[in-house]
């Protein structure tokens, strides 16, 4: 099956600009085109920091997820189902790692997030989501392994001892909303951001797994101080699909992007217990249709997002920017883009969203996922058959 996309709505984006006119500045401030814009000689111009894109790997089908290495290479998920090494100089190994367990490659799912323990200098465990075979369907699964050197073949690597720390139930035969990202938070409890699979009522039904965040201690046991007795391993409901978490330098808390139906992605701070309203309330309307869904825009009980974006852009990875490279976007966020092919930029004030800038709108391609290197450069990774991995680097 091929991939489905995201978003189904169509392009709708304002045309590339070129040159900046009093009405463009003006439609720029309300955060409506592409600010940042390419010169002659590959800087791109923006409001708070001049840059260059760095292509550093071309080739990889479909990425999704970017992990960096303690030693400077980087580990890059393919949704077909291979985990890749990438050297700091953006060299390939043309060997996948080896001994991921079998996984379903349709639609939306595949191999997804990648993430490293905390301890990984110590343990070697990497994480990682996928969809995996629940039942007669498939569901959204995270397991870890140990990344050693491969006893067979020396020159490549493999995951030792594979374990699964969670299983989504019950599985689906639907191919979307899979999710799926993984965070460590401060207390190196792991979180998992998941979708409904398609069936947007499960996001509401506590005794289901689907379309929550779930909080797991690092091997898979449930937490004591679960806000759910009866499925302890839930920490918030109510989403559609989240496809992008980070947690906030300022506060320990988990930020979340979630896809919107027609209308009305989201940006959320995941908080345990709370609902986050899908499908009872959104800002998105039915696809084609313009039709109201469920009971409005707000409801007593069910969490406001902080941000949300009607026209959808289809929001992918995220990062917040903690570095030296860019020391204008410190403490600002980043969100990748799959509709409109762009990086956003978003300034905070405390819990906020005070202004947006869209970056690199139609340049690259799909923006799949963003992360800071400890260089303090921003990686960015395409979703695309021919998929690249790519580094922001500052012009002096």
């Amino acid at each position: 099956m091929p991939a489905l996309p995201e978003t189904h709505h169509a392009h709708c984006g304002l045309p590339r600009i070129g040159l900046i006119d009093a009405r463009t500045m003006l439609l720029i401030g309300l955060g409506l085109v592409n600010a940042a814009v390419a010169a002659s000689d590959g800087i791109i111009r923006s409001e708070r920091h001049d840059f260059r894109v760095k292509t550093l790997t071309r080739g990889l089908d479909h990425p999704w997820a970017l992990a960096f290495l303690p030693d400077g290479r980087m580990l890059v998920t393919e949704r077909p189902g291979r985990l890749r090494l990438i050297a700091a100089n953006g060299e390939l190994d043309p060997r996948p790692v080896a001994g991921l367990p079998p996984m379903v490659a349709s639609g939306q799912g595949g191999l997804l997030d990648v993430v490293l323990h905390p301890d990984f200098a110590k343990n070697r465990w990497v994480y990682f989501s996928y969809a995996g075979r629940e039942g007669h369907g498939a569901a959204t699964q995270v397991a870890r392994g140990q990344l050693v050197r491969d006893e067979k073949d020396s020159n490549g690597h493999r995951l030792n001892n594979v374990q699964q720390v969670y299983r989504q139930k019950p599985g689906s035969s639907s191919g979307v909303h899979f999710g799926s990202r993984l965070v460590f938070d401060r207390q190196g409890m792991l979180l998992i951001t998941q979708g409904d699979r398609g069936d947007k009522d499960r996001a509401q039904q506590l005794d289901d797994l689907a379309g929550k965040a779930v909080r797991l201690h690092d091997d898979g046991r449930f937490p004591a101080d679960a806000p759910f007795a009866q499925k302890p391993e839930v920490y918030s409901y109510g989403h559609r699909n989240m496809q992008g978490a980070a947690i906030y330098p300022a506060t320990g808390e988990l930020w979340a992007t979630e896809h919107g139906p027609q209308g009305g992605d989201e940006l959320n701070i995941v908080r345990a217990g709370r609902n986050y309203g899908w499908p009872v309330i959104t800002y998105g309307v039915n696809y084609g249709l313009g039709t109201k869904i469920g009971e409005g825009k707000a409801k007593a009980g069910m969490e406001q997002p902080v941000y949300q974006w009607t026209p959808s852009i289809a929001p992918s990875g995220l990062a917040f920017y903690q570095g030296k490279a860019f020391p204008r976007w410190q403490g600002q966020l980043f969100v990748g883009a799959l509709k409109y092919q762009m990086l956003v930029r978003l300034e905070l004030n405390g819990n906020r969203v005070v202004h947006e800038e869209r970056l690199l709108k139609d340049q690259l391609g799909r923006i799949r996922d963003v992360r800071v290197g400890a260089d303090g450069l921003l990686y960015l990774l395409t979703d695309e058959a021919d998929g690249a991995l790519l580094r922001l680097e500052p012009v002096r």
